[in-house]
This record gives structure tokens, C-alpha cells and sequence, in this order.
């Protein structure tokens, strides 16, 4: 009997041991090519009474990817259409490959209000941007509770043509929330003058930004700004109607901004 006992007791222990020293397996991202798994939700934020479409791109682990950093991506003006937000599968697709969480916005709802043609694009177009701000911000709130392991400490902000000009506005309005902002082109608001978050843009070979827009050499130098011309591609090339050759270009130079 005090045989079977100290078995009994022996085993108990090597389970207590064996439960206690478990740790959660992870892994680096590191020269890696992950499978992609997207996953659609519509998240509704309460104090706007407002619904927040979101698609999720993210690499397929049996385990937890050590510090998993977050992008957040807007995509540009589509006149209120639905699934504008999946019109950059080139690029949300290979940065969730490189072991990135990536959640694209649906920033524009078919009931919304158009954005006007005429007037100062700053003034009449404000609203929409501020409006897309809050969008950020509010599903970065929403990716904290329900993705709490996620790398909140560097989220990058990536978006096009007017998805942009909400990027370089979130900047302002919360400057510490995201360690970079990747711009495609925007056109009307104006890049943050600023060493936090760094601060990178793409720019397209045929329409220009207006003034103030862009910094300046010295701003550039002072700032550490990056503004790269893409000789071959249009701005409305930027989308999923570039070229393989395109894709390429501004996938290796977003990657490239990322691991700086």
C-alpha cells in the first residue's frame, strides 16, 4: 500500500511539473512566408452609432508569432461602394505573409454623404477625414480588447489617395498612437512635420500634391522624412490595378519603410 502511494505521489508531482513549466509556444517572423486567413467583421461603435466594416489579414500559425506588429491600412475613394476596403488585396495579402496583422477599414457607408467636387478640398473635405480618423482609432481600440498579445507599441497606418489624407490627419490628432504612417499619394492634407511617428510616402508619377502637402528638402532633412517617386506607376495604379511590376515596387518599399 505505501507502495502504490508513493507512486501515486511521484506521479502527481512530474504533472505539476510538467503544467507548471508550460510556456506558450511562439514564433518569429523572421525569413518567413506565412499562409494568409482572412476573416471579415463589422464592429459598431456605439458612441458614433455608427457600423465599422473591417476585413482581417493575418498569417496562419499553429502558434503565437512573437511580438506580431499591427497595420492598419485605408483604402482611397471608391464614391461610398462597399468591399473598397478588399481593393488592395496585392498588398494586405503580402504584408499578413510577412507575419503582419493587417486590418483594412471600410471607411465610407452607402448611406453616407458623398464628398463634395467643389470647394477647397481641405474645408469640404474635413469632415470625411476627421470621420475616418475616428474610424483608426476606434478599431485600434477594438483590436486591443479582442487581440490583446498584438504588438500595440508599433502600429504602422498605411492608405491611399484619400485613405491618405485620413492617415496624415490621424497623425496630428493622436501623435502617439502609431510609430510609422506609409502614405500612397495623398494629395490634400498635409504630412505631419515630425520625427514621431517616422513618417514615409509614395508618390505617383502624374498627379501632384498640392501646396504644403509635402515637406520640404530641409523639412525632409530635419525630420527624417522619406518621400519615394514611383517613375512608373499613376495614381490610380496604386490599387489592385497594378501591374505585377507595380506591386512589386511599392510592396518592397513599404517592407522595406517597415523593417527600418
Amino acid at each position: 500500500m505505501n507502495k502504490n502511494i508513493c507512486l501515486q505521489i511521484l506521479i502527481c508531482l512530474l504533472l505539476t511539473s510538467c503544467f507548471t513549466n508550460k510556456k506558450t509556444l511562439v514564433v518569429t517572423t523572421e525569413n518567413k512566408t506565412f499562409e494568409v486567413v482572412l476573416d471579415s467583421t463589422d464592429l459598431f461603435d456605439t458612441s458614433r452609432n455608427r457600423k465599422v466594416p473591417v476585413v482581417i489579414y493575418k498569417p496562419k500559425s499553429d502558434h503565437q508569432i512573437e511580438k506580431q506588429k499591427v497595420v492598419i491600412f485605408s483604402h482611397g475613394y471608391y464614391q461610398n461602394k462597399g468591399n473598397s476596403n478588399t481593393k488592395y488585396s496585392y498588398l494586405t495579402n503580402f504584408l499578413a505573409s510577412k507575419g503582419y496583422f493587417v486590418a483594412s477599414i471600410q471607411h465610407e457607408l452607402p448611406t453616407d454623404s458623398l464628398i463634395p467636387k467643389t470647394g477647397i478640398p481641405q474645408i469640404v473635405r474635413m469632415p470625411f477625414w476627421k470621420r475616418g480618423a475616428d474610424n483608426i482609432l476606434f478599431v485600434i481600440n477594438e483590436l486591443k480588447k479582442s487581440n490583446p498579445n498584438l504588438d500595440f507599441k508599433h502600429i504602422t497606418l498605411i492608405g491611399h489617395s484619400n485613405g491618405a489624407d485620413m492617415t496624415a490627419l490621424f497623425s496630428q490628432k493622436y501623435p502617439k498612437t502609431a510609430d510609422k504612417i506609409i502614405t500612397l499619394d495623398n494629395r490634400r492634407m498635409a504630412l505631419p512635420r515630425t520625427n514621431h511617428p517616422k513618417v514615409y510616402s509614395l508618390r505617383s508619377s502624374d498627379l501632384p500634391a498640392d501646396e504644403g502637402v509635402l515637406p520640404t528638402e530641409d523639412e525632409k532633412k530635419k525630420f527624417g522624412i522619406k518621400i519615394i517617386r514611383l517613375p512608373n506607376t499613376i495614381h490610380n495604379n496604386m490599387d489592385d490595378h497594378a501591374t505585377n511590376e507595380q506591386r512589386k515596387e511599392i510592396n518592397d518599399y513599404i517592407f522595406t519603410f517597415l523593417n527600418e
